[in-house]
């Protein structure tokens, strides 16, 4: 079903219609820079979105049997003490930081007031084939690589991110789902991630070794605001209470992901012009 989660009525609808039991709370603005811009419409989404959606599971009860909640690691803000752990307090401080750390604050109040059956995820920087926002450093950077041209770093290339493979994220939010809404899962949030971080400069040197292209220079224009700069994560509850790790390295789901840009790269050359008209 199309609508948007600020719709209350249409989330009830669709949980009702379709008899949903199992709900993964994916959709939100997700883009750093874009929250910065319009904080409202980041904040109508992902925070009124989640209450509208918690909310929607709590009036049916009787059919929706568990709720895992897509946060982030930008939830927990900026820490002097790294890896965040998830009993670091959530002190979001720029937009997107703000609406993720109020999001996960309304989900824990919900399974605390409701005993809503949900669990948190907090994963960092997500990457794979099919992101088609080129703003974001790995898509952009394999872009340009691709056209022959060198990567274009928006901050100093400094800033540090613990980068984690979409299909290893799927795989994660399947096992949380799998074990709600039994304890010791229930009410709790999990980190996910490679627990690799890395400088954005380690980053694209990594992707120009696996394209070898190490003769393209990145131009740096330090420009980036609003953003943290050190974030990681320690995933030992996942590890310890779910059994998970990540099925792919960093490098083999880099690899994965430059192939499907390949690949979607060629189709759109290949894709005839449209006709022209008089």
């Amino acid at each position: 079903m199309r609508g948007e989660l600020e719709d209350l009525s249409l989330l009830m609808r669709a949980l009702n219609e379709y008899e949903v039991d199992t709900v993964f709370h994916l959709g939100a603005q997700t883009i750093v820079g874009t929250a910065a811009r319009s904080p409202l419409s980041t904040f109508e989404s992902n925070i009124r979105g989640t209450w509208n959606l918690l909310e929607a599971c709590r009036v049916c009860p009787r059919l929706v049997k568990r709720i895992v909640v897509a946060s982030s690691d930008k939830a927990y803000g900026e820490h002097d003490v790294l890896p965040y752990r998830e009993d670091a307090p959530l002190r979001g401080l720029y937009p997107y930081d703000v609406s993720k750390s109020c999001a996960d604050l309304i989900a824990l109040s919900y399974f605390a007031t409701y005993e809503t059956p949900l669990a948190i995820t907090r994963c960092g920087n997500l990457f794979g084939g099919g992101d088609l926002n080129f703003n974001r450093l790995i898509p952009g950077t394999i872009r340009s690589v691709l056209h022959g041209e060198a990567p274009v770093i928006r901050s100093d290339g400094t800033f540090i991110r613990d980068y984690f493979y979409v299909k290893d994220a799927a795989e994660a939010y399947l096992q949380l789902a799998e074990r709600l809404p039994d304890a010791p899962f229930v009410g709790q949030a999990f980190n996910f991630g490679h627990e690799r971080p890395l400088s954005v400069l380690d980053v694209v040197g990594l992707l120009l070794a696996l394209m070898d292209r190490t003769d393209l220079v990145p131009v740096v224009l330090n420009q980036a605001t609003h953003e943290i700069p050190r974030q990681y994560l320690d995933c030992t509850r996942a590890r310890e209470r779910l059994g998970w790790r990540p099925r792919w390295t960093l490098e083999d789901g880099l690899r994965e992901t430059i192939a499907w840009y390949e690949r979607w790269l060629e189709a759109t050359r290949a894709e005839p012009e449209p006709a022209a008209t008089s």
